[in-house]
């Protein structure tokens, strides 16, 4: 069904386009690196892309893979147990853009430009662009008894998730902030390491479905521990960059879709 903007967003608890709303969500974000945003889409908007991705699960892409935290390849002139060299397990499905059904409204959400001037605003960008490939602005991920989302960085400066489904237990989202300068070249690796051997304190957010989140996880890295129960997690990532014409890297579309478009 085609639903009408002001009954997917619950305007009420967040006005979106208020200025001033707009400005504390900023200083919310800027001081913590993330805005957590609870019962953001109304619950028959939830209720119905919990049906959506329920039938579309049969179209996803579910891997057990490895990779490393900066999703690239490896590098052979550094040795194999080099931080930069450490495979982290991924292990979940994932529908891409190009099979989000049309009428979904998370294609509306998306699109919105109330909703990106938000982001715009929140983020202190003049404009935001969706992927050039078919696959990365829109994923709903769905997470299984057992499946994860590995530590890594994200290519984008700041993501968007929308929590559809919340697991009986596990699935729970674990950060930590500013491990990394992406934009100066800085990996730091003695940090990625000592993240990866559980030596750094995490931070953890607690969603409930319906609940929009707004993270900075190009120089945070971050994961998602493993789902327990026979409930899945079903979660969407709604993925904007600060440039045009950029597309997801073909290291990281196949390992987590399988495909390139």
């Amino acid at each position: 069904m085609k639903w009408d903007i002001g009954d997917i967003i619950n305007f009420d608890a967040y006005p979106i386009h208020d200025a001033p709303f707009a400005k504390k969500s900023a200083q919310k974000l800027n001081e913590t690196g993330v805005l957590l945003l609870p019962q953001f889409i109304q619950p028959p908007v939830i209720a119905s892309l919990v049906n959506d991705a329920e039938q579309a699960q049969n179209l996803a892409y579910f891997t057990n893979s490895t990779h490393n935290v900066y999703l690239t390849p490896p590098d052979d002139n550094l040795p194999a147990d080099h931080v930069y060299n450490r495979q982290i397990t991924s292990s979940k499905g994932c529908i891409t853009t190009d099979q989000v059904p049309a009428a979904s409204a998370l294609h509306q959400i998306y699109h919105d430009a109330l909703f990106q001037q938000f982001i715009c605003d929140v983020v202190g960008q003049d404009a935001i662009y969706p992927y050039a490939d078919p696959l990365s602005s829109i994923n709903v991920h769905y997470a299984f008894e057992g499946q994860e989302l590995g530590w890594h960085f994200d290519n984008s400066s700041f993501a968007i998730t929308l929590l559809l489904q919340a697991p009986e237990e596990g699935g729970v989202f674990e950060y930590v902030k500013d491990v990394r300068d992406a934009d100066k070249g800085e990996m730091n690796f003695a940090a990625v390491g000592d993240v990866l051997d559980g030596k750094t304190p995490v931070e953890t957010l607690t969603m409930t479905p319906g609940t929009l989140v707004l993270f900075r996880g190009r120089n945070a890295m971050h994961r998602v521990t493993p789902t327990i129960g026979n409930r899945p997690r079903f979660l969407v990532v709604l993925a904007y960059n600060d440039a045009p014409d950029i597309a997801l890297s073909e290291q990281a579309r196949m390992t987590f879709f399988g495909r390139l478009g």
